[in-house]
């Protein structure tokens, strides 16, 4: 088995290092300080075809494989898991779900300029009812001859404050759990929707996460994506993609933390010398690499399955994501306390980091249901099937 990376792979690698070195690090404690939107990254971003990555070529996108995608989201994570995420909900969220699911008029129309940043994605699947137990959605969408009528709320919608394009899934039916939802494509400036309050974050605090109301939004049939019926496969399968991403994000905010906890092992001196030279902050370094380099091959490993369309990414995707959120909030834990009081304080990026990875152990699936998901599919060929 071969786990080299191409030629094409290792070009994009020094691609994404050059960029995130240039234009994303160099902004990360603002952007977090102030609570800024990435927009001056995302902008940079457009112009280098990562707002398009997995795009095909025909809507302008950069058509990376999805191994090329994790190594983008790691070395973006690295520099700044924020602008890492927004970018992720962007593409593998939103932009995928219209790639495998849109008519050729609505990719048409939508992946070139979501290529060109022109417009932003979001995605609006949770309720307060309806997090971890997303088949619980109560937002109503009514046929009513050549348009659906909206009705309802979505919480925690990942870049709502700043996208133009809405992905919301809403009950279509009374048909019981996820058979009655479907999803649809909502411009953010339709009459009778409202985007509220962003939410105060102790982590990612650049990325922009509102609650969004729809009182009578009218949406033409010609925005529904995919079936109607559909909505809740469909954002199952961009979930499992966006796991993939959120991983890899997560390896790359690990090996942040991993270098900046080395740096200063080597550069701060307690009882005649570094304190590198000590057995307690060895193992914690040693301990770390090691589950670098394990969440390192579990998110190329999730990728390749991704790329090869594989029915095994559902459970991989969640075995990976609940792994690489656990080890690198583990990480980032160990190398706050090698910088000991210093990593306490604001001017240290180890402080951010911790902060950051926090979030990943929510996002995107809680580490509490992705071991139910594991589980279930565990038992499932023994004929026992489980419940939340």
């Amino acid at each position: 088995m071969d786990f080299s990376l191409n030629e094409d792979q290792r070009m994009f690698v020094k691609m994404f290092e050059d960029f995130c070195a240039n234009e994303v690090a160099p902004l990360a404690q603002e952007t977090d300080h102030k609570e800024k939107p990435p927009l001056k990254q995302l902008e940079a971003a457009s112009e280098q075809g990562f707002l398009g990555a997995i795009f095909p070529e025909k809507y302008d996108g950069a058509e990376l494989d999805m191994i090329s995608y994790a190594l983008l989201m790691e070395h973006l994570g690295k520099a700044c898991a924020s602008t890492a995420l927004t970018i992720n909900v962007h593409v593998a969220l939103v932009g995928s779900a219209i790639l495998r699911h849109g008519t050729e008029e609505q990719k048409e129309e939508l992946l070139p300029a979501m290529s060109a940043g022109e417009v932003i994605g979001a995605f609006a699947l949770s309720e307060s009812g309806a997090g971890s137990d997303a088949a619980a959605l109560r937002t109503s969408a009514v046929c009513q001859g050549d348009r659906y009528i909206l009705r309802g709320s979505k919480t925690w919608v990942t870049n709502a404050g700043i996208g133009q394009l809405l992905l919301v899934f809403a009950r279509t039916s009374d048909e019981p759990g996820g058979k009655g939802i479907s999803a649809f494509l909502v411009d953010v400036d339709t009459p009778g929707v409202r985007v509220g309050y962003r939410e105060k974050t102790m982590g990612l605090r650049g990325l922009v996460a509102n609650t969004v109301y729809f009182d009578g939004t009218e949406v033409p049939a010609d925005r529904l994506l995919g079936q109607e019926g559909q909505g809740f496969a469909i954002a199952l399968e961009a979930l499992d993609l966006s796991r993939v991403g959120l991983s890899a994000i997560c390896l790359g905010a690990a090996e942040a933390a991993l270098e900046n906890g080395t740096r200063f092992a080597v550069e701060h001196e307690q009882f005649g010398g570094p304190i590198a030279l000590k057995q307690a902050i060895q193992n914690f370094i040693a301990d770390s690499r090691a589950e670098v380099e394990a969440m390192r091959h579990l998110v190329h490993y999730a990728a390749w399955l991704a790329e090869q369309g594989d029915s095994r990414l559902r459970t991989q995707a969640a075995i990976t994501k609940l792994i690489c959120s656990e080890y690198a909030m583990r990480i980032a834990n160990r190398m706050l306390q090698v910088h000991g009081g210093y990593g306490y304080m604001k001017e240290y990026a180890i402080e951010r980091i911790y902060r950051d990875l926090r979030a990943m152990e929510i996002a995107e699936g809680t580490s509490q249901i992705l071991r139910f998901l594991i589980a279930r599919d565990q038992f499932a060929p023994h004929g026992i099937s489980l419940r939340p």
